[in-house]
């Protein structure tokens, strides 16, 4: 049986896919807090993924070079597809009578993440993947199916576009 290296940067083979849950599941939580904008989203996104890949996870293992990184990439697909059928207006008949207690995010009035939320879904796992994950750019190529020259422009999209918001918070032209 071979080992998981959860390492940033290594790659990630295992033959047992409790093994491999158990070894990644922090990682995957933090990355898909960061796609999602909350712990709640985060579960059921990677709840969803290993869902899938677990059914399959022989052949994951035998066709992926890196379960690890194909995770990322259902991940951030996932997601942006979940993103993309949500945007969609729901209308409803009545409203509820009831309003939702809403959880407390303590991240929500933080300028860097209200800035991170507010960016599109492929440039939010890319930034999400290099600077909190710290995967190269090819392996941020790999992990999400794009070219290495998308990764870049979708970084510097996304870094000015950070930089602009964050400029505008702190009052600098």
């Amino acid at each position: 049986m071979s080992t998981l290296k959860p390492e940033l940067g290594e790659s990630c083979q295992v033959d047992d896919f409790g093994e491999f849950v158990r070894a990644a599941l922090p990682g995957l939580l933090r990355y898909g807090h960061a796609l999602a904008g909350n712990p709640h989203d985060a579960a059921d996104l990677v709840q969803t993924v290993l869902e899938k890949i677990g059914s399959r996870w022989a052949k994951v293992v035998r066709n992926t070079g890196d379960p690890l990184a194909y995770t990322r990439r259902a991940m951030a697909n996932t997601h942006i597809s979940k993103w993309r059928r949500s945007r969609r207006e729901s209308l409803v008949a009545d409203l509820p009578d009831i309003a939702a207690a809403a959880q407390h995010d303590p991240f929500e009035n933080e300028p860097l993440w209200q800035a991170l939320r507010a960016l599109p879904p492929r440039q939010r796992a890319v930034i999400v993947l290099r600077y909190y994950e710290g995967l190269s750019e090819g392996e941020i190529a790999a992990a999400l199916g794009v070219s290495a020259g998308t990764v870049k422009s979708q970084a510097s999209k996304a870094m000015a576009t950070l930089r602009l918001r964050l400029d505008a918070v702190e009052g600098r032209c």
